[in-house]
């Protein structure tokens, strides 16, 4: 678990693209997957770490290395910003009494069903 606090996300997220990628590790390899020979001879994958926080991003939606650096940056600003905004409070509900009887009902539905699966009472068993 990281030591940031939100406020620390946000002033992070807020920074110009220039200071985020002098935080910033790039690392171009070999991409992968649809586009031929585009993706497949040429370095132009990036997978950029943020060092202080330790968020690994991958872009190779395209064929140039320095758009693919800047989707880099733009995705690891957003979860910056995505790490910086607090959760949503989550209240406790009851089942609505309507809800609560259609369960109870569908209950008694599946046991009556059940209760017929039994052994078939011959009258010579009797």
């Amino acid at each position: 678990m990281s030591s940031f606090t939100r406020r620390d996300y946000a002033r992070m997220a807020s920074e110009p693209m220039d200071e985020l990628s002098k935080q910033c590790v790039f690392e171009a390899f070999h991409g992968h997957g649809p586009g031929g020979q585009g993706v497949n001879t040429a370095d132009s994958a990036v997978r950029t770490t943020h060092v202080p926080t330790g968020i690994v991003v991958v872009s190779r939606e395209s064929r140039s290395q320095y758009r693919n650096r800047q989707l880099c940056l733009r995705k690891i600003q957003d979860e910056l910003r995505r790490r910086s905004v607090p959760p949503a409070v989550r209240h406790a509900t009851k089942p609505t009494h309507g809800s609560v009887l259609r369960r109870l009902e569908a209950k008694q539905a599946r046991s009556r069903t059940k209760s017929l699966r039994g052994k078939i009472r011959d009258e010579r068993d009797l």
